[in-house]
């Protein structure tokens, strides 16, 4: 009986991690995918070898788009906007959520409930505003043109979820430090911030893609070629009667490491996000 059991597991098991593999395999293709076409031309793309191996590595692709298409100044640009959103995001977000989560103020709801209202507001309802609200700060092409409305729109899910994540923390916590004659601010970053790790990683890795990745409002607030970020720069591959795909490829994956690198840097901490609630409780 005890063997049939164990039978029984070991096919589940097997099953199980086959499907896994077939799902990673699935989701990775496309990655694979960009990958080699990054090292093909427009011929061997379209043509001769679609879906294989490239036949010839052509690493020129790499050096075009870094040579003439100005890949490593939208790189930068992207990479500096995209750090500076993460930063304050986590900054203000956290505090934010502390204040509502953990002290006793007037209009403390209100104020919860307004921030939150943020994740229900469709970007494209406030480009004209966001626009002429730049334009009146005088801040039009420059980083904080795109950093000060990512911060804004991520806001709202960060404070979601650092508030939920604060509210699963025991107060007993913070009264043991108020006992050992910590202040608010110590007890906040000797305390708190160490605690809410897990979700400051998960919350990096989020904020970060999202910045990285946003193509429409930079359409609307960008002009100058020097400015331009990665998703914007990828335009510019595509000519009025041809396209430079392997370069284009090429670019998607330099513009693809610094995500991954992200992830894998903080892969482990957001592994932690799902169990720390429970840990901490217990």
């Amino acid at each position: 009986m005890m063997t049939s059991n164990a039978k029984k597991l070991t096919v589940s098991d097997i099953i199980y991690k086959v499907f896994l593999w077939v799902y990673a395999l699935i989701s990775l293709y496309p990655l694979i995918w960009m990958a080699f076409n990054s090292f093909k031309n427009n011929n061997e793309i379209f043509e001769s070898n679609p879906f294989g191996i490239p036949t010839v590595l052509r690493i020129e692709n790499y050096t075009n788009a870094l040579s003439q298409y100005n890949v490593p100044r939208y790189f930068v640009n992207s990479l500096v906007v995209s750090i500076v959103t993460v930063a304050l995001t986590i900054i203000l977000g956290l505090m934010f959520s502390y204040a509502t989560a953990r002290m006793k103020w007037k209009f403390q709801g209100v104020a919860k409930v307004y921030v939150a209202m943020g994740m229900f507001i469709p970007i494209q309802a406030l480009f004209i505003p966001i626009f002429l609200l730049i334009n009146d700060m005088n801040l039009s092409n420059t980083y904080f043109s795109l950093i000060l409305p990512y911060t804004a729109f991520n806001l709202a899910f960060t404070t979601l979820v650092f508030y939920g994540f604060l509210r699963g923390i025991p107060i007993e916590l913070e009264e043991a430090a108020c006992i050992d004659g910590a202040g608010i601010f110590r007890t906040f970053f000797s305390i708190i911030v160490p605690t809410v790790k897990p979700a400051i990683a998960t919350l990096i890795i989020f904020t970060f893609l999202q910045a990285w990745n946003e193509f429409p409002l930079a359409l609307v607030l960008i002009s100058e070629e020097s400015m331009k970020t990665l998703p914007l720069g990828i335009l510019f591959f595509q000519g009025s009667f041809s396209t430079e795909w392997g370069p284009m490829a090429a670019t998607m994956v330099i513009a693809s490491l610094p995500t991954v690198l992200i992830y894998i840097l903080f892969s482990s901490q957001v592994e932690k996000a799902m169990t720390i609630g429970g840990a901490v409780k217990g």
